[in-house]
């Protein structure tokens, strides 16, 4: 197996890695293309407990993109209600956004999608405008804590990943 192969397959995980912030599924894709190398590989020392250990980290690493923007718009005062509607808007961006600026705009339409989704839902609920506010950029920041989490956790996927594709 050739330095060059595995210094390639490397950097396609760290960019499907770096996919993250643009609202695509790169944690699950590098899972997948693991486990395409394992079987293109056999002598891949990566047995079932590492990649039950790479679908925990990918599936933490949604429960973190999602559960942070919840957390931070109840965090500063928003509602449920409101935190779904910052779901919704973070989805609706994301994919309204996603066309722009070379795919970083489905990040931005993201985090605007969460601070309107929530600003809107908190005003439909008759909150007042300053807390409304308050609790949409709450909801952004999560959007922004769960997006550099879910990235980290790509970031360590790649790390336990490397030793083990790289020839010895």
């Amino acid at each position: 197996m050739s330095y060059f192969l595995v210094g390639l397959f490397l950097l396609v995980i760290l960019f499907v890695a770096a996919s993250n912030v643009f609202g695509l599924p790169g944690n699950w894709i590098n899972l997948g293309l693991i486990a395409l190398w394992k079987w293109a590989h056999p002598g891949m020392e990566a047995g079932w407990g590492f990649f039950l250990a790479l679908l925990a980290i990918a599936g933490i690493g949604e429960l973190l993109e999602f559960g942070s923007q919840f957390w931070g718009a109840k965090k500063y005062g928003g509602s449920t209600k409101g935190s779904w509607g910052a779901l919704a808007g973070a989805l609706v961006g994301a994919v309204l956004g996603a066309p722009l600026f070379m795919g970083i705009g489905a990040f931005l339409g993201a985090l605007a999608g969460a601070f309107v989704g929530a600003f809107a839902v908190e005003i439909i609920r008759s909150r007042p405008w300053p807390e409304a506010l308050r609790a949409a950029k709450g909801a952004m920041f999560g959007r922004v804590l769960g997006t550099v989490a879910k990235l980290g956790l790509g970031i360590l996927m790649l790390a336990l990943t490397m030793p083990r594709v790289w020839p010895a």
